[in-house]
């Protein structure tokens, strides 16, 4: 049974109940968290206003920088444990877990360099006066973490809060808790003074609410869908408190007929089969120009027929989706799309081997999708791709920005001119020129507009959100 991390201490619920922990690859129960409520988040939010008065700001910015370089350190020496419990937890392949692992001991290092960087300014003003800005802590910051990449987006976001000398109170999905855990475990391990990072699970009507709710939280990090985000606006909003908020995409790989189809191909599988399609800033719409639609299909095709699904241990192309709930929506879109009379293209292979009780579903290319159908409007969150066809540069950018989201984007083309040009009219937080993703970009500040939501994480831009800009005035002479 896994317990709450309060004041790096393991606590029990105060409900006494708990929430069952499967396994995505079987669909077997192998263990319990706690099914945490309003008191146990008034726990854990005292925990760290305590720690924030008595020790967290009294830490210089430098030393905040030591310790989460320590912990950087830590979740290195521990990668290969985490992946674990991370392909476990969330049905993550092998290699897709060891990533995460990886990517958060980065985003760890990253701001552990950034602590003593956030710098004020001077600004020149009248005669007799001098005025200077510095940035200070919101205080107790929350974080309300997604299931579908826990350890990533823990980093960006706890870290950066971190780094601007916030204390954090965090609430991971009722999905996705373990690594979480094991990773505030390893910062008490290294040095974190108690309270500096909290740990309470259950679900998001009783818990995420509660966090939410709480007036001693004076900042909150939600990534989820737009629905929720717009509860948790509301919730904040009656009391003024400032959130960042990640809220998804339907992101859009544009290709132009003189793309580099070598290089765009893996790029576009690669954006929809990861972590199963569960991922925001999954690349699930494909729009191809007239001329090569019907090649680049075929090419895609092929390609999609050789994935192969199955147990995240078999470290395969695509592992399970999260949960049960979640595969009947894809096969809600999917059914949608039959009788919607979607012609697919092509479809990979759950392998044999793969437990029937188990949250599978094979990629998925679908062609000709209407602009306004549901399948090329809404997150399907799982891997299914939907192409359209384009006529010219003013079409593209019309299906583009033809829906409520604005994350990320790709345009592949060799025309430099058309690059920028495409890049300005995008209405999208990030626009990727003959690439998808870069690699992760820790240091890439990452979010979106219109329903995608707003505020940026990741990068020193994600500091700005996570501190609070003080004018100070002085008169002398």
């Amino acid at each position: 049974m896994q317990l709450n991390h309060i004041a790096n201490t393991a606590v029990a619920s105060s409900s006494g109940k708990t929430i069952p922990v499967i396994d995505p690859s079987d669909g077997q129960v192998f263990d319990e968290i706690q099914r945490s409520n309003a008191a146990d988040i008034h726990a854990a939010v005292t925990a760290a206003r305590d720690c924030l008065d008595r020790a967290w700001q009294h830490i210089t910015a430098a030393e905040r920088g030591r310790l989460l370089m320590r912990l950087a350190n830590k979740v290195a020496e521990h990668a290969d444990e985490l992946a674990l419990i991370e392909q476990r937890d969330c049905g993550k392949p092998v290699k897709q877990a060891k990533a995460d692992a990886a990517a958060l001991a980065r985003y760890f290092e990253f701001y552990a360099g950034a602590c003593d960087k956030l710098h004020g300014e001077t600004i020149p003003y009248q005669n007799g006066f001098s005025v200077l800005t510095w940035r200070e802590p919101h205080g107790v910051t929350g974080h309300i973490i997604p299931w579908n990449y826990p350890m990533q987006i823990f980093g960006r976001s706890v870290g950066g809060a971190l780094a601007a000398g916030n204390v954090c109170v965090v609430k991971p999905s009722e999905d996705a808790c373990l690594s979480l855990i094991r990773v505030a475990q390893l910062a008490a391990e290294v040095g974190f003074p108690a309270g500096a990072i909290n740990i309470v699970t259950g679900y998001g009507h009783e818990v995420g609410d509660a966090l939410a709710r709480h007036s001693g939280i004076a900042h909150i990090s939600f990534t989820g869908s737009p629905s929720v985000g717009t509860l948790i606006q509301q919730v904040a909003a009656a009391r003024h408190c400032p959130v960042t908020l990640e809220l998804g995409g339907k992101s859009p790989h544009i290709v132009f007929a003189d793309a580099d189809l070598d290089a765009a191909i893996p790029a576009i599988i690669n954006a929809i089969v990861q972590n199963a399609g569960q991922t925001c800033s999954a690349g699930s719409r494909l729009l191809v120009e007239q001329s090569i639609y019907e090649p680049l299909l075929e090419r895609l095709g092929q390609a999609f027929e050789n994935l192969r699904v199955g147990p995240a241990a078999m470290d395969l192309d695509v592992g399970p989706l999260i949960r049960q709930s979640q595969q009947q929506r894809v096969w809600d879109f999917l059914s949608d799309a039959q009788v919607s009379s979607i012609a697919m293209v092509a479809q990979g292979q759950i392998v044999d081997e793969a437990p029937d009780s188990g949250f599978y579903q094979a990629p998925t290319l679908l062609r000709d999708v209407p602009v306004m159908h549901r399948l090329a409007q809404e997150e399907v969150f799982g891997p299914v791709l939907c192409a359209m066809p384009f006529k010219d540069e003013a079409h593209a950018i019309e299906l583009a920005n033809a829906t409520q989201f604005g994350l990320v984007a790709a345009v592949w083309t060799a025309d430099g001119a058309r690059q920028f040009r495409m890049a300005r009219q995008i209405r999208a937080g990030q626009v990727f020129i003959n690439n998808y993703g870069a690699g992760g970009g820790v240091e890439l500040p990452f979010g979106g507009v219109k329903s995608s939501g707003y505020g940026r994480e990741k990068g020193f831009e994600a500091l700005a959100g996570f501190s609070v800009l003080k004018t100070v005035v002085f008169r002398h002479g």
